[in-house]
């Protein structure tokens, strides 16, 4: 079992609904538990679409797919013989939600994919449809560790920075810190992808990019970065309807099955970048929520522009600040190194940001007190150094020289130099 969507929806209806919703309106609820026919949970969605307020749709359970790649949300009785007439087919839920007006809808996702539907995910990069919504949520892949009937990570993260603070953070900032903190098993498919959150976020000026000398708190080369955009943001005002659906959990049909949903959702979303939380965390001593959370994102970045862009460059340098922050400086220097590399293949021996990231490699690797560390990440470091010629060739000199003296026999283990 990798999911329990009945311990999901119980988690969220001990959520005080103004907290979980941002708004003290009146809400009606619908929660399907354990349905078997997929057009009893076609109606229901239906009638939920068809209110002229606010929808908020709350999914938990196992994706899966018939012999053509079609995916499906798996019901109470399906099997893997009958997807096709025991599941609620997942262009259903696009069908129903497309009439609705831009902004009203929002769905937040807690899936796992079986081993049917995951090559498909792979296929869409993502999952198809739902355009017409802001969608939230992981789909975790086939095969990892099971769960134990408890509340899945991602949700229950949810939850808990629903309950931190008197202001509600926007579904972003909640999206963002909950599948960061969730340990994600690897490969897990976090939406939105970082470009889809860059173009649904709000425009907002950029004191970084207007001034390009500002310091960076994520690394030292004094780069610009997005302007944290945390302003509030306000709730709709106008009455709400809201359904849940959920399926069985991925490998037993004997388990219940729910879904819950409660609306209205947020008017608008801003603040979309996650950087300035993720510093926020490491400057608070929180730097395991924060490395994970840089990861997510790293991983949004590779999946969107590719592995080796720029963008994901970035993402490999905030992490090394990051392992800076912690202490963790072998990693901090292999991390600073890979994106120095990348961006030599990319700016050339010039760029501003391939000196930037070499001088974060030679500093981490200088920290390093493990003998074995410096041997070991040394000669990579000195064959980085000797491509960029503008460089002050004293660095190389003194690199060489530490290594030297490192790799000579008899040496104890810690070193201090």
């Amino acid at each position: 079992m990798q999911l329990a969507p009945s311990a999901n929806v119980a988690a969220l209806a001990m959520v005080p609904a103004a907290a979980l919703l941002g708004s003290d309106l009146p809400t009606d609820s619908v929660c399907l538990d354990g349905a078997r026919d997929p057009n009893t949970v076609l109606a229901r969605l239906r009638s939920a679409a068809a209110t002229p307020g606010p929808l908020f749709v709350y999914l938990s359970g196992r994706l899966t797919a018939d012999r053509r790649g079609r995916l499906y949300l798996a019901l109470a009785g399906t099997t893997r013989a009958a997807v096709r007439y025991t599941a609620l087919p997942w262009d259903w839920l696009e069908s129903e939600l497309r009439g609705r007006p831009a902004g009203m809808t929002t769905v937040l996702l807690d899936l796992a994919a079986d081993a049917d539907a995951w090559p498909s995910l792979r296929e869409y990069r993502g999952l198809p449809g739902l355009s017409h919504a802001e969608v939230y949520g992981v789909v975790c892949p086939p095969g990892f560790a099971a769960g134990d009937g408890a509340v899945s990570g991602y949700t229950r993260h949810w939850i808990e920075q629903l309950r931190r603070g008197p202001a509600r953070p926007g579904d972003v900032q909640l999206h963002a810190l909950a599948a960061g903190a969730a340990g994600l098993p690897p490969g897990a498919l976090v939406l939105p992808t970082a470009h889809e959150l860059d173009s649904r976020s709000a425009p907002q000026s950029d004191p970084y990019r207007s001034d390009p000398y500002r310091s960076d708190p994520y690394r030292p080369g004094g780069q610009g970065r997005p302007g944290d955009g945390g302003g509030p943001v306000s709730a709709r005002t106008a009455d709400s309807a809201s359904v849940s659906i959920a399926g069985p959990t991925p490998d037993s049909t004997a388990v219940p099955t729910a879904g819950v949903v409660v609306g209205p959702p947020l008017d608008e979303v801003t603040g979309g970048d996650p950087r300035p939380y993720i510093h926020a965390l490491a400057t608070g001593g929180r730097h395991l929520e924060a490395a994970a959370l840089a990861r997510v994102w790293e991983e949004h970045v590779r999946h969107t522009y590719g592995f080796s862009s720029m963008e994901a460059v970035e993402w490999a340098e905030i992490r090394a600040d990051l392992a800076r922050m912690a202490g963790d400086f072998p990693l901090a220097t292999g991390l600073w190194i890979g994106a120095c590399r990348a961006r030599l293949v990319g700016q050339g021996v010039a760029g501003r940001e391939v000196h930037a990231a070499a001088a974060g490699a030679l500093y981490c690797w200088t920290q390093l007190k493990d003998r074995a560390s410096v041997v070991e990440s040394g000669p990579e470091l000195v064959d980085l150094l000797r491509a960029l010629p503008a460089l002050d060739p004293r660095l190389l000199r003194l690199t060489q020289a530490r290594l030297d003296a490192l790799r000579a026999p008899g040496l104890p283990r810690a070193v201090h130099t």
